[in-house]
């Protein structure tokens, strides 16, 4: 593909290293409380966005090695289970302020790794910081039906429990912080883990072990390097693993839903989304173009849960198209390592950049407009340009499946009827947003999207008090606040007769 149309400069002149050599995780399996050597020589070699060059090796992980690390995880489960959720708590908050010592090394390497640029990267390493806090608190405060005799003579005490050894496949686009979505509220609710990271980008998963790992006993926390053809689906048919959790891709989540299907084991899954922007003719449009700067190109658009696809009442829609092209044109694209500043870095992988591309060209084929950017940009590195797409056709590919790019497309709608309609009209049902003045609106409409979270203007604003997790293609399982720690739990009843 040529390179955009437009004037976009990509700052490539990095100012220093982000990553020193010797700042590199063991690149190993860790099972047993243990950097394990690679027995079978197969490896990735992972390489920096930014600049297409190789970093390193990291071994591909054997159906062998995932066996031994449920094996372990089994064995740690009776001790950990039975320790207190006071004792779970400080040491799930040891491990915060561990990570909080070391957050400068975990954000360059999520920056080097996975093209981060250093805003991303410093929030992902804030974010899982809180999770940890939050999990630590929130494992101590479950609240379950009261104890009373509900049948005559009879005491009913309901009991919450952790379900095992868990496994868990975290996605490229946010390494740490998706893993420590699953990591902590796993932990805080007593359950044993075997984790595999993407394979593009599992540095920071193995830092991390590195960093708190002497905290934890031996088999409570297991990570396995690979594939998912290989690692993932494993896990997700293990006979000794109560319940897979996945952020990824539907195509994923598919996987492991069959998988672990024969076993009938739980499943948790957090997959993809084309989040909705309803955009009404009242609402103010200067915000939602500046929200939207954010929204839909944060971390460079390879976000489940971005704003990439505005519904824009007709009548408001070339004003605020000019005003949305107006703040994307100010985003400083560039390699991480060219300097803070740079808030758009590169897509993750050549492969993923390809497809991306693959979406714009036929977008643009497809009659829809590249206000802004519309391809690749030139040089080293898989860059592509912060894109807004205009005369987008309802029912399109570009309308309807997940870029995960810096691509917002815009589509118009004549009522409100119609923007409800078309909103839903996606199969996933992730997030989505509204904006409007009308306080009316602003309750009733949300009430009216299928999605798992919906804003009232803004967009993509998180806390870790409040669930996250979507409906239809998106999944279903809840991550962050009380619900994570449930859904990674199981309740039990126990009834006991004492009558005379």
């Amino acid at each position: 593909m040529t390179a955009a149309p437009t004037n976009i400069k990509v700052r490539r002149e990095a100012r220093a290293a982000l990553v020193e050599t010797s700042e590199l995780p063991p690149l190993k399996n860790y099972i047993d409380g243990a950097f394990r050597d690679e027995v079978s020589g197969n490896v990735t070699t992972l390489v920096n966005p930014a600049t297409g060059e190789a970093i390193a090796d990291v071994p591909r992980g054997t159906v062998d090695q995932v066996d031994q690390a449920v094996d372990a995880a089994s064995a740690a489960f009776p001790a950990w289970r039975g320790i207190t959720p006071k004792e779970r708590s400080e040491l799930l908050l040891k491990i915060a302020d561990r990570i909080e010592e070391h957050a400068d090394v975990l954000a360059r390497l999520e920056a080097f790794n996975a093209g981060k640029p250093r805003e991303v990267a410093d929030d992902d390493v804030a974010g899982t910081v809180d999770i940890f806090r939050f999990c630590a608190g929130a494992c101590r405060a479950f609240t379950e039906l009261g104890s009373a005799q509900y049948v005559k003579d009879h005491t009913s005490i309901v009991l919450r429990e952790p379900v095992g050894v868990v496994g868990a496949i975290v996605p490229w686009n946010y390494p740490l912080l998706m893993g420590a979505w699953k990591i902590a509220p796993i932990l805080a609710a007593g359950n044993t883990l075997v984790l595999k990271p993407a394979e593009q980008t599992p540095l920071t998963t193995l830092k991390l072990l590195e960093i708190v790992g002497d905290l934890l006993p031996d088999g409570v926390f297991n990570v396995v390097t690979g594939q998912g053809r290989e690692v993932g689906a494993r896990l997700s048919e293990h006979p000794d693993i109560a319940l897979v959790a996945v952020t990824g891709s539907v195509g994923s989540g598919q996987a492991v839903a069959a998988g672990a299907s024969e076993s009938l084991k739980r499943v948790h899954l957090e997959l993809g989304g084309k989040a909705p922007v309803v955009i009404f003719e009242d609402a103010d449009l200067p915000q939602a173009a500046e929200a939207l700067r954010a929204a839909g190109y944060w971390n460079s658009g390879q976000e489940c849960g971005a704003g990439t696809r505005v519904l824009v009442h007709e009548s408001v829609a070339e004003r605020f198209v000019e005003l949305l092209v107006e703040q994307v044109s100010s985003l400083v694209v560039g390699d991480p390592a060219a300097g803070d500043d740079v808030e758009i870095g590169p897509l993750v992988s050549k492969d993923h950049y390809e497809r991306v591309l693959g979406f714009l060209e036929r977008a643009q084929a497809d009659g829809a407009t590249a206000a802004i950017g519309g391809g690749a940009a030139e040089g080293a590195g898989f860059f592509v340009a912060p894109t807004v797409l205009t005369g987008v056709a309802p029912g399109s590919e570009a309308s309807q499946e997940e870029i995960f790019g810096p691509v917002v497309t815009v589509e118009t709608f004549s009522d409100e009827e119609e923007a409800i309609r078309r909103a839903n009209e996606v199969p996933y049902g992730l997030a989505a947003s509204v904006f409007t003045r009308d306080a009316a609106r602003s309750l009733e409409v949300p009430q009216r999207i299928d999605a798992g979270t919906v804003w009232v203007n803004s967009h993509l604003v998180l806390a870790n008090e409040v669930p996250w997790g979507g409906f239809k293609g998106s999944g279903y399982g809840r991550d962050l606040s009380i619900y994570a720690l449930q859904d990674y739990s199981r309740t039990k009843h126990v009834q006991i007769n004492h009558g005379r």
